[in-house]
């Protein structure tokens, strides 16, 4: 299936690029989202039409991206959770409780862009999350898991 972006996608393709893949993703995953058209001629003419518009919104896409960086680089965040006496957690801290401890410290996080590669936390301790802002920009957050006081 051939497609032209309309944003840039990781590991795809940049603003405007004509790729093919496979149909299920394109017909499931970039076509509702938005990220991509059909490569037909009346959307590469219809492309082309409005090609600065686009980029002028990845432009700002990417600038606010920039901002919630330098915003979110180096900032800490505490988690109290359930634990026991060895330190292990009564289960675990996943990216809707970070999302949620960092929208509360004032800056706003989806927990879609919470990015755990390791599996959720199970143990009390310190922590770095990568938070994925945009497709090129990631900040990286500390996290501190302690135990609750009983």
């Amino acid at each position: 299936m051939e497609l032209i972006l309309l944003q840039k996608v990781t590991n795809l393709g940049n603003l405007g690029d004509k790729v093919n893949v496979k149909p299920g993703y394109g017909r499931n995953f970039l076509v509702p989202q938005g990220k991509a058209v059909p490569a037909t001629a009346a959307n590469l003419a219809e492309f082309e039409a409005k090609r600065a518009e686009y980029e002028a919104k990845a432009k700002a896409s990417l600038e606010g991206a920039e901002g919630r960086q330098a915003r979110l680089e180096g900032a800490t965040v505490t988690i109290a959770a359930n634990a026991s006496t060895e330190g292990k957690l009564y289960g675990s801290v996943g990216p809707r409780d970070i999302a949620e401890a960092l929208t509360k410290a004032g800056n706003p996080v989806e927990k879609s862009e919470v990015v755990m590669g390791e599996g959720p936390i199970r143990h009390i301790g310190e922590f770095d999350v990568i938070v994925h802002l945009h497709a090129d920009i990631e900040a990286t957050v500390k996290v501190t898991v302690v135990a609750e006081a009983a």
